[in-house]
Order: structure tokens, then C-alpha cells, then sequence
């Protein structure tokens, strides 16, 4: 007690002896203000950045001050101030940013905040910007975001080709996507070769390794938080791109000058190759997707602002004897407000689905199946800076999800349903930033959670044996099994100069629903399922502390982080378990703990000719589960002891670049047949322990070259060229493993992969 009275009567001496300076940052271009801007004081370890309405506050000592105010994408700029005897703490700075063509042009693997990395509170965020995202080698002309974040140290892809990715050791189910406040349930386009992300339609994205935002729950290992663009062009205009497989068109504008608004899409096109295959039943098939975005951004003063923005993705394959198709939607309103220079709110409402359904024609034979997990969920965020001492976020919470397992109709035949469910997530939170001293920041909050199963719904009880002992049926309405879970969070940084800093954090995340994944290779036919009275939440415990340190005035970033992740709750399947159309899945679950650690190594190089990063990550990740593997500890799906990530672009002149990618990571854990036994002879394996093996490592290297024809035409129409190449050395690594049955007492492997060289062409235009 006497020393948190010492620690706060210094931090209040000394903020009596300075001047709060509020400002705005905003683009000189469009007016809109920037969330995110770097603003620091020069020569000195003082500095913030601005909050989602671009606002900020500094408390600086009397006398001249030089700011320097810098954001992604715009000519930083530098402002002298002089604090005095009449400097009123009421006036508010004004400051204008202009976009600058040379940034632009340029590749930066940074951060919004060149220094936030070693000033800010938070570990493991990562932040890219869609400019970088778009230089680099893309497979079949398409850029993925979901693949640039694959590159990123701590996190893995989950299948070659795919959109899946594992966090620090956790599972894919384990990670929150959030598009415009949305969630995104299934963030792949064909089987996951690319996202449902448009690189036209997104301004950038930040990646959480478990510190989530206190904000935002529900998952153990991460949040993926993309935006969609803020800003539009005071003109219309329109851009684009046509590849190989897929085009792409995006229109802009405002309307007077408080509204603006855009609209894209894509659509692929590669079953339009499939008339000239030599197979007859291939040449009337379908394979293709398509996506719409739109958004329109309204400001109905200088206090609000309402962002109302949607999204519409199918994928179709189809055959003469049937189709398959998934898709997402969501619709997401968001209004921002302003109280004061200080109090500031940001309320959300949204809707967003995810579903898939097989439609098959088999002479008179009809059948159709269908599922699908739907949110409407509401969210209410406020931010408050009082001081230095009391920088609070605070809100609520509250989503009904509603899961649809499955759904069979077949002509002639009684339908088949899968029990639907229905439940209801909330949370409130309040979270303190402190600025102690000019080198030491904690950040501390609380976050409760609680999660209720509702009705109509039949609640089956299981033995020991998992056998069916009762059922209890429970009305429309009737909330039937209730969870709470207190989520503490706790962060700090101590400076140890202008350029680096050591850091701690501990958070506790729980999460309530999860995926049963019928593949790893990721598979659109998964099924989400929620906690209930025989299946506990997950929970996970998680340490890290890290070391930040920034060379040559930011142009190099590196930092080593060591994490320790502690799960209980953790769920696996019995062997063979049947996870499509199974009535009582809950019986097949497999509860038990978990455990990931490991270390992460990361050098970024900003600016110049050359950019880009190196990272290395040294991880380990296994589970304990008493009725799995005979109860003995065992290496959990996606663990990678080695990952090595590397990116690099390099600037020849304003007409050329080059970008190249190598990866390489260990291969994931599998379980072998190892040998066979014969009953009345029928032969059946004889399998290994559980993820006992493990498959080849991975490694590949790609390259792209950009051309930019005429970098400096004042004409409206401006275009460039992307040529790509995908597994430049052409390594052959597995996408599926099988096994056939030979003469021999052991099954003979067979790989499958996907992609040896795959070339690509893509023309980018604007106009």
C-alpha cells in the first residue's frame, strides 16, 4: 500500500508541474481523421498515437517542444509548440497530414508507429499495411492476406495452399476474424486457396498472439482484425485487377462532402478452362467464386460519424450429378461519437452468417443438406482519457448465436435434422492505461464473460461408457446451463531508452464455442458446435515477456519474445469419430489440457531500397487428454518446432521492383498405420500413437516482379503489372497423405500435393 501510494503521489507531483496539449490528426486530402497516428516528442522518449477518432494528449513540461506526427501512407510533419505561463490546457492542436506519392510507391514492413513496438504496452501485435501485403509473391495472381499473415513469426499455415492458420500452437477454430467489427467464421474461397478478403476494399490489418484487446474474447490463441478502408477520393474513381484465375473492379466517391461510399467485387473464372478438357463430365462443371463489398460512411457533424459497410462471398462447385456451395455475409453499422476532446464511444451493431449446403440429382434420386452458424451480436465501446494516470476503456457486449448442424432432405424420404441450438455470449469490460514515468507504462483490466445455453433444445446426458443415461427437454426461450468466466489481463513496459525496452504481459482468455474439423487441409464442411453442460469452456493462461529494440532511427525493428501457454478445457474427438450429421456429438468429445511454448525472433528493415524481415520462431505444443492416445501426452495438430520466414523487397527504380518469399517449417505431427492384422480375410491397421510421426518438412520459395510503366503520368489511368512465380524450385510437399494395402504387412504411403511451379500474371489499374 505505501508503495502504490508513493508510485501514485509522484505520478500526480508530476503532472501538476505539467501541460496537457490535446490535438487531431487529420487528412488533408479527405478530412477524415486518422486513428493511429505516431506523435512524439523529438529527442525524447515522450510520445502516444492518436485513438479511433484520431484525438490525442500529451503532458509536456513548459517551454519549446518539437512534435513529430507521422502516419502510414503520409509525409510525416513536425510541429513546434511552446508551452507558457498562459498555454491553456483547453487548446486543441490541429494537425493536417498530406498522402505522400514516394510512401506510397514504397514497401514498408512497419507498424502504423515506427516506435510502438518498443513504446507500446502490448506484446505480440502485429500490424500490416495493405501496400506491403500487395507486393508480395502471390499464388495465381491473387493477393491473400491470409497468406501475408502466414509470414508473420508465432503463426503457421494449417495445410499447403490454404487460408487456415494456427497461432503460437493453438488450432484455427482458436483464432477470431473480424472484418469491420464482423465476425468471419470461414475466411477461405476454393477449399482455401485464397481468402475472402479484397486486398482492394482493405486499408490494413493487426494480428493479437493471444494479448487480445479486452474488448474482444471468445478465443484462446488470437484476433485478426481486418478494416476496410475510412477513406474514399473526393472524385470518383475506379481500380482494379485482372489475373489468371480471377478480376477484380472497385468503385469510389463522395457524395457532397459528408458522405462517402465504395463498391467492389471479384469473380473467378477458372471453370471457364474446364471446356477444354479432354473429360467430358469436366467440361459442363462449375468451379468458381465471387464476393461483393460495400460501404457507405456518413458524418452527421464533427461529433458523428455512421459506417455502415456489408459483404456477400459464395464458392460453387458443380457436377452433372450435383453442387456443392458455402458462403459468408454480414452486415455491420458501426456509429462513432464524440463527447469531448476526451470521451469518445463507438457503437456496433452486426449480422453476419456463415452456411454450406450439397444439392445432388442422381437419376429420380433428389437430396439436399444444409447447415450453418448465424450472429447478431452488439457491441459498446467507450474511451476516456482523463491523464496520464487514468487512459480508460470501457463496455459491453452481446451476441446470440444460433448453429444449424445439419439439415437432410432427400425426395420421397422423411427430412433428417441435426438438433439445432441456440446461445447467448455477453461481456462487460473496464481496462487502464498508466503512464507511471516517462519509461514505465502498465496496462490492467478485467473482462467478464458469460455464456448461457437456451432452448428449444433436447439436453442428452452420457455415462462414463458415453452412452446415453437421460435426456431433458427444454422450451423455446428456457436458458438452461449457464457459464461465467472473470478474464484478467495485465501488461507493462519499462523503456530503457529512446530505442528499446523490455516487456511483460499475462492474459486469461476463455472461449465457448469450437470447431469439429473434419480435415486439416481445411475443409468448408466443419461443424461449430458450443459449450454445454457436458462440454466446459477452454481456458488458457498465457506469459510472455519480450525484449524491443529499434536501430538507426527506426529503419530496423528486432525484439525476441518468449511465451507459455497453459490450456485446460481442451477438446479432441475419440478415434474414428463421425463429425458430419452426428445427432450426439457431444459424446465423441475428448476433454483435457494442453500446453505451447516457445520462443519468437523477428528483424524488420523499414525503409531504403531494400526491405523486408527475417523471423524465426522455436515452438513446441502438445495435449493431455486421459481418453486419448492411452492418456500419454501427445504433439497437438499444428505443432512446428521450426518455422523460418523470410521477405524481401528490393526497389530497383520507381519502375521495378522485386519481392521474394522463402518459408520453411517442420513437418505437422500425423498418426501412421504401422502395421495390419486379418479377420476372416478382411485386413484392418494397426495405427500408430496418437501424432507419433510426422510429415515432411515444408519449403517453398516464390518470387514476383512489379513493373510499373509510367510511375510519374499525371493521367487518370494508371496501371502496373505483377508477374509472380510460386515454388520457384518446385518442392513437392504433401497436402494429403494415404495409404493402400499391399502384399506386405505394412500399408505403402501415397502423397498428394497440389502445386510444383505455378507462374502468374496480373494487370493492376486505377483510374
Amino acid at each position: 500500500m505505501v508503495l502504490l501510494f508513493l508510485i501514485f503521489g509522484t505520478a500526480f507531483a508530476q503532472n501538476r508541474q505539467k501541460t496537457e496539449i490535446r490535438g487531431v490528426v487529420l487528412s488533408i486530402k479527405t478530412g477524415e481523421k486518422l486513428a493511429g497516428a505516431s506523435i512524439s516528442v523529438k529527442n525524447t522518449v515522450t510520445g502516444t498515437t492518436s485513438d479511433a477518432n484520431g484525438e490525442f494528449s500529451l503532458l509536456l513540461e513548459k517551454g519549446a517542444h518539437t512534435l513529430v506526427i507521422a502516419f502510414l501512407g503520409y509525409a510525416s510533419v513536425e510541429k513546434e509548440i511552446v508551452i507558457n505561463q498562459q498555454t491553456s490546457e483547453n487548446k486543441k492542436i490541429k494537425i493536417e497530414l498530406d498522402p505522400d506519392a514516394e510512401l506510397l510507391d514504397e514497401v514498408v514492413i512497419s507498424s502504423r508507429d515506427r516506435r510502438e513496438n518498443v513504446t507500446g504496452v502490448n506484446m505480440g501485435v502485429e500490424r500490416m499495411n495493405i501496400k506491403e501485403i500487395q507486393r508480395l509473391p502471390v499464388l495465381m495472381g491473387e493477393v491473400d492476406i491470409l497468406k501475408a499473415v502466414q509470414l508473420l513469426p508465432g503463426v503457421q499455415s494449417t495445410a499447403e495452399g490454404s487460408s487456415g492458420f494456427s497461432v503460437r500452437g493453438g488450432s484455427p477454430d482458436q483464432n477470431l476474424i473480424l472484418f469491420d467489427n464482423a465476425t468471419v467464421y470461414n475466411a477461405s474461397h476454393l477449399l482455401g486457396f485464397f481468402s475472402v478478403f479484397n486486398n482492394d476494399i482493405v486499408s490494413g490489418l493487426e494480428l493479437y498472439k493471444g494479448d487480445l484487446p479486452l474488448k474482444y474474447g471468445g478465443r484462446l490463441s488470437s484476433l485478426l482484425n481486418v478494416h476496410s478502408r475510412s477513406e474514399t477520393t473526393k472524385n470518383f474513381q475506379a481500380s482494379g485487377g485482372i489475373g489468371l484465375i480471377s478480376t477484380r473492379l472497385l468503385l469510389e466517391g463522395n457524395i457532397k462532402e459528408k458522405t462517402s461510399w465504395f463498391a467492389g467485387g471479384r469473380r473467378s473464372y477458372a471453370d471457364m478452362f474446364l471446356v477444354f478438357s479432354p473429360r467430358e463430365e469436366l467440361k459442363t462443371s462449375s468451379l468458381y467464386f465471387y464476393d461483393f463489398n460495400a460501404k457507405i460512411t456518413h458524418r452527421f457533424s464533427q461529433k458523428d460519424k455512421l459506417e455502415i459497410s456489408g459483404y456477400l462471398g459464395k464458392d460453387l462447385f458443380g457436377a452433372e450429378v450435383g453442387n456443392f456451395k458455402y458462403g459468408n455475409s454480414f452486415v455491420s453499422a458501426i456509429w462513432k461519437h464524440t463527447f469531448s476532446n476526451t470521451h469518445f464511444s463507438r457503437i456496433s451493431f452486426n449480422v453476419s452468417n456463415y452456411n454450406y449446403g450439397l444439392n445432388s440429382e442422381i437419376d429420380i434420386l433428389k437430396a439436399e443438406w444444409m447447415a450453418g452458424i448465424t450472429d447478431f451480436a452488439f457491441q459498446a465501446d467507450f474511451d476516456r482519457n482523463i491523464n496520464r494516470l487514468f487512459n480508460l476503456n470501457y463496455g459491453f457486449s452481446s451476441v446470440l448465436h444460433k448453429f444449424n448442424p445439419g439439415h437432410v432432405s432427400v425426395l420421397g424420404y422423411p427430412d433428417y435434422d441435426v438438433q439445432k441450438s441456440a446461445a447467448l455470449e455477453h461481456a462487460a469490460y473496464i481496462s487502464n492505461e498508466q503512464k507511471l514515468s516517462e519509461k514505465f507504462s502498465i496496462r490492467y483490466g478485467l473482462r467478464f464473460s458469460v455464456f448461457q445455453n437456451i432452448g428449444s433444445y433436447t439436453l442428452y446426458k452420457y455415462d462414463k461408457n458415453h452412452l446415453i443415461s437421460d435426456s431433458i427437454y427444454y422450451g423455446n426461450g428456457k436458458i438452461y446451463n449457464t457459464y461465467g468466466r472473470l478474464e484478467p489481463r495485465l501488461g507493462a513496459v519499462f523503456l530503457l531508452d529512446a530505442s528499446s525496452s523490455i516487456k511483460a504481459n499475462y492474459t486469461h482468455n476463455a472461449q465457448y464455442i469450437q470447431l469439429a474439423e473434419n480435415s486439416s487441409a481445411g475443409s468448408p464442411v466443419n461443424i461449430w458446435f458450443a459449450a454445454s453442460p457436458n462440454i466446459k469452456p477452454q481456458t488458457v493462461d498465457m506469459f510472455s515477456a519480450g525484449y524491443f529494440r529499434n536501430f538507426k532511427n527506426n529503419t530496423y525493428e528486432t525484439s525476441v519474445e518468449m511465451y507459455y501457454k497453459k490450456a485446460d478445457g481442451v477438446i479432441d474427438f475419440a478415434e474414428h469419430a463421425q463429425l458430419i450429421l452426428n445427432q450426439h456429438l457431444e459424446r465423441d468429445v475428448r476433454i483435457g489440457t494442453g500446453k505451447s511454448y516457445g520462443i519468437e525472433f523477428m528483424i524488420k528493415k523499414n525503409s531504403g531500397k531494400l526491405t523486408g524481415f527475417v523471423n524465426y520462431t522455436l515452438a513446441r505444443s502438445e495435449r493431455s487428454i486421459p481418453e486419448v492416445n492411452n492418456g500419454k501426452p501427445y504433439l497437438a495438430p499444428y505443432d512446428k518446432t521450426h518455422a523460418v520466414n523470410i521477405a524481401l523487397n528490393y526497389e530497383f527504380s520507381k519502375k521495378w521492383n522485386v519481392s521474394t518469399t522463402w518459408v520453411f517449417a517442420t513437418g505437422t505431427p500425423t498418426t501412421y498405420p504401422t502395421g495390419r492384422f486379418e479377420v476372416n480375410g478382411e485386413y484392418f491397421p494397426i495405427y500408430s500413437g496418437r501424432n507419433e510421426y510426422r510429415r515432411p518438412d515444408y519449403h517453398r520459395l516464390d518470387f514476383s516482379v512489379n513493373f510499373i510503366p509510367k510511375p510519374f503520368s499525371k493521367k487518370r489511368w494508371k496501371g502496373e503489372w505483377n508477374f509472380s512465380l510460386y515454388n520457384v524450385y518446385g518442392r513437392k510437399n504433401p497436402w494429403l497423405i494415404t495409404y493402400i494395402q499391399t502384399n506386405s504387412s505394412t500399408p505403402k504411403a501415397q502423397m498428394t500435393y497440389l502445386f510444383q511451379f505455378v507462374p502468374s500474371v496480373t494487370y493492376n489499374f486505377k483510374f
